[in-house]
């Protein structure tokens, strides 16, 4: 329940989507959830451009042969395809987008610490973006979204303005970064102790340090590559003076805990999933939260596992492949407290739930494959093969994408204030889940058969494997379009939701829906602990806010 005046407000109709109307009451607003919902949708539109660029490398890759480009257009489209889901996709979707429209909400604030430091950020990523995106209308790039050197220093393409583009997309990181940080510290509502924090907010704010300490590496590496290609600074160049590997050093030192910045958010959707739809208590709080940091720790310290075959001494690759395990071990501490919330659960399979079972099942294939790809022995032989790619994928898409699919569908209801039709969400997600594991799984075969990565052509007997996968790109395709097609609709005409549609007990469900403009008209006083349930089905639940700071039913 809300108090007597949100109530009242919700009659009137006031929200953040009708309180100022017209273009300009969008591009200058300081609300953080209108900011959110700018970085959902213009975040969404580069996910279709870069999934354009996936269906055409996969039509390409349907015969052993050339079949719709040349090779020079196929790694141009591999390397657009990389740069903008990493860099414009998977890295900003979860912090930007969904941590900005809900975080103040979880915390009781009415915004961020720094809301004109926050549209800021904004417009620095659409400025990066275009900056990047300009490469398409030159003569473009084709070093992939790595870009390794030697060659991202010799290539004749426009490489200065993608690497460019993602130096400047960096720093919207950071200034993101920094604010979920002072907003998370400074603005708990009375009573929101750090222990009864929702962990979506935990995984955030782990997030938010990985950004702050990790991206201004990958920004530093960024300036020294287009200084050397415009100066002809012998830094990355063996022909120059340069070492090549030590810019693997640099870009990796950012890249993997990168990794993380992109699937820690995933992880905290996960966790407020998990326990609405079992209606049960999340099992290991404080172990989920603990695990959070602790993959954030070790992030920074695992990059040479990227680096097996680069040269680098045998004790370095031992002590690398040794502290690879111990990513195991806070992430298998997720996954068990995952299932054993679900555990003897009363489990509702709204889609929401549906798709974070989906994330299960794709990111513990994600992670085990990974473990395999940390074994020194078995790394050799499946370094730059179609087996990296399937891991990257399950990891970063079939992990990410899930989750916030998840969240997406769970948070929709909030965010619009509608609902959508369940049973289309529900073929939907069956389209996706099909063709994501048609997609990938045949390329852990070809990559354990010996077929190498970004290679335009092919051994005629990798072709079976190689059409598979493309099918399967045409069921993701579907399964994406159709999701976006039905939640577009119901932004519309979807019937109206009602402010706790799931029966959760964190803040913003305590909101009407779509959310007043202040989110809160009088500062909540959190008095329990937000993954609390009773065991009847049918109850008025507790609340965990009230302005007189009592429990309501």
């Amino acid at each position: 329940m809300t108090s007597g005046h949100t109530t009242a407000v919700a009659a009137h109709g006031d929200n953040y989507l009708n309180h100022s109307k017209g273009i300009k009451s969008w591009l200058f607003t300081l609300d953080h959830k209108r900011i959110g919902v700018m970085y959902l949708f213009t975040v969404l539109s580069f996910f279709l451009l870069g999934g354009i660029f996936a269906l055409l490398i996969r039509l390409e890759l349907w015969g052993p042969g050339r079949n719709i480009m040349d090779a020079g257009t196929y790694n141009k489209f591999f390397t657009y395809h990389g740069a903008i889901m990493v860099f414009l996709v998977v890295i900003p979707l979860i912090p930007a987008a969904m941590g900005n429209f809900f975080i103040p909400m979880m915390l009781g604030a009415k915004d961020v610490a720094f809301p004109r430091l926050n549209l800021a950020s904004y417009y620095i990523f659409v400025i990066g973006a275009v900056f990047a995106l300009c490469a398409l209308f030159f003569r473009g790039a084709d070093t992939g979204w790595t870009f390794y050197t030697p060659y991202s220093i010799r290539t004749s393409t426009t490489v200065i303005l993608v690497v460019g583009g993602a130096f400047i997309a960096g720093f919207s990181s950071i200034l993101t970064g920094l604010n979920m940080i002072v907003t998370i510290h400074k603005l708990r509502a009375p009573g929101l102790s750090w222990t009864r924090l929702p962990l979506f907010v935990w995984a955030i704010y782990a997030t938010s340090i990985i950004q702050v300490l990790a991206t201004p590496v990958l920004a530093i590496t960024l300036v020294l590559l287009i200084c050397e290609r415009l100066f002809q600074i012998g830094i990355f160049d063996p022909k120059l003076g340069g070492d090549a590997v030590l810019f693997q050093h640099f870009f990796w030192f950012y890249s993997h805990p990168a990794v993380y910045i992109m699937i820690l958010p995933a992880m905290g959707i996960i966790s407020e999933v998990m326990p609405v739809f079992s209606r049960k208590p999340i099992f290991g709080y404080k172990a989920i939260a603990y695990a959070s940091f602790g993959i954030a720790l070790i992030a920074f310290i695992v990059w040479g596992h990227h680096m097996f075959v680069s040269g680098q001494s045998e004790l370095a690759n031992f002590v690398f492949s040794l502290l690879t395990m111990f990513v195991a071990i806070p992430t298998g501490v997720k996954v068990f407290s995952w299932v054993a919330t679900m555990y003897k659960g009363s489990i509702r399979f709204n889609v929401p739930m549906l798709y974070a079972l989906g994330f299960l099942e794709l990111f513990t294939i994600g992670g085990l494959t990974g473990v395999f790809l940390g074994t020194l022995a078995i790394d050799v032989h499946l370094t730059a093969t179609y087996f990296i790619v399937a891991h990257f994928h399950y990891v970063m898409v079939g992990g990410t994408m899930m989750a916030f699919l998840a969240g997406l569908h769970y948070w929709f209801p909030k965010m619009s204030g509608r609902m959508y039709p369940e049973k289309q969400a529900v073929w939907a997600f069956i389209c996706i889940i099909i063709g994501f594991n048609l997609t990938f799984f045949p390329q852990f075969i070809l990559g354990a058969e010996g077929m190498p990565r970004r290679y335009w052509a092919y051994l005629p007997e990798f072709t079976n494997l190689n059409r598979l996968s493309t099918i399967g790109s045409w069921f993701l395709a579907v399964g994406f379009g159709w999701t976006a097609v039905y939640l577009w609709k119901s932004m519309f005409k979807g019937p109206k939701a009602s402010a706790n549609p799931w029966e959760g007990n964190t803040l913003e469900w305590q909101t009407p829906s779509p959310p007043p403009f202040e989110n809160f008209t009088e500062t909540p006083i959190v008095t329990m602990w937000p993954y609390e349930y009773r065991a009847s089905k049918n109850y008025p639940m507790t609340t965990p806010v009230q302005g007189s700071g009592k429990g309501v039913q």
